[in-house]
């Protein structure tokens, strides 16, 4: 009877031990699945076999246990970035080469949404999509030329809208740089050459309003210069000129330097030289001048 009790309990024991092993080979085999880590910079949404994705919360960093028939999804939250490079068409037509660099990230508030909405391929899903659509509408509206001179503004446009766009997806456009836009050499020199044509004929036109205008101006300093002499003529009398050289006389004889006066040929003899007579030949001039020079001398001894 002992027997038989010893050896039901060394059977008991070993399927004990069995069960044992077997709850161990299968926590080892889902172990992946169970313990989870959230590393940082990331964040985890979790999916429930019998409920569906948690979306009103967000799983931070840290250490969880989940069971082995729901799953945590963990996504970067941290800025990435993706480089790009694909072509459009113009409005004409035209092929182009662009390439772009995207800075995105997931919307943490909308973590759970973005899951079960998209899922973590969004980046080749939602991200690039959406941004080679909006540079493809916008690059089909206008021409060659328009492309190649208005590129800043263009491009503000289009990031400007791709952030929209990407936030009804619940993704944030960081920044979207558009590394290189190339066209066809034949065509780029062509426009460059347009553009150089264009900037000369401009810089003829202003040349011509310059001169214009610097003719203008002549003119109209001409007229002035012709205004003031004739105010001049009709003013300037003998009896003024008289009179400005005996006030100019009455300067010279207040300073105390050493002078010597010219004394003024013709009936008045003023002691500048101002001749106002009508008539004076040179031969009569000449030697009245001397005598009152010598005169003049005469008395500054």
């Amino acid at each position: 009877m002992l027997t038989c009790w010893e050896g039901w309990l060394s059977l008991k024991k070993l399927s004990v031990l069995i069960t044992f092993l077997i709850i161990i080979l299968i926590i080892l085999a889902l172990w992946h699945r169970i313990i989870i880590t959230i590393y940082a910079g990331e964040g985890g949404v979790l999916f429930k076999r019998f409920s569906g994705t948690v979306v009103n919360k967000v799983y931070n960093e840290g250490f969880y246990i989940v069971l082995p028939w729901n799953k945590m999804t963990a996504y970067n939250l941290r800025i990435q970035e993706k480089r790009h490079d694909f072509e459009v068409l113009s409005k004409q037509g035209l092929t182009i080469k662009i390439k772009v660099s995207i800075r995105y990230r997931p919307d943490k508030e909308m973590l759970g949404v973005l899951h079960q909405k998209v899922g973590p391929n969004y980046l080749h899903s939602v991200v690039i999509p959406e941004v080679e659509s909006v540079i493809r509408r916008y690059f089909g509206q206008l021409n060659d030329e328009e492309i190649y001179t208005s590129k800043k503004a263009i491009l503000e446009r289009i990031k400007i809208d791709s952030i929209e766009q990407l936030a009804d997806k619940f993704i944030i456009l960081d920044d979207l740089i558009v590394r290189k836009i190339q066209f066809p050499k034949i065509v780029e020199e062509a426009i460059e050459n347009k553009i150089t044509q264009y900037h000369k004929y401009k810089e003829y036109e202003y040349r011509i309003e310059r001169e214009k205008l610097e003719a203008d101006r002549k003119q109209i300093e001409a007229n002035g210069i012709s205004k003031y002499k004739d105010i001049i003529s009709d003013n300037i009398t003998d009896s003024y000129l008289r009179w400005k050289g005996i006030q100019a006389t009455l300067e010279l004889a207040k300073s105390p330097n050493a002078k010597i006066v010219v004394i003024g040929s013709g009936k008045d003899g003023m002691p500048l030289i101002l001749n106002t007579a009508d008539t004076i030949s040179k031969s009569e001039g000449t030697p009245n001048l001397i005598e009152k020079m010598e005169s003049n001398a005469s008395l500054q001894k």
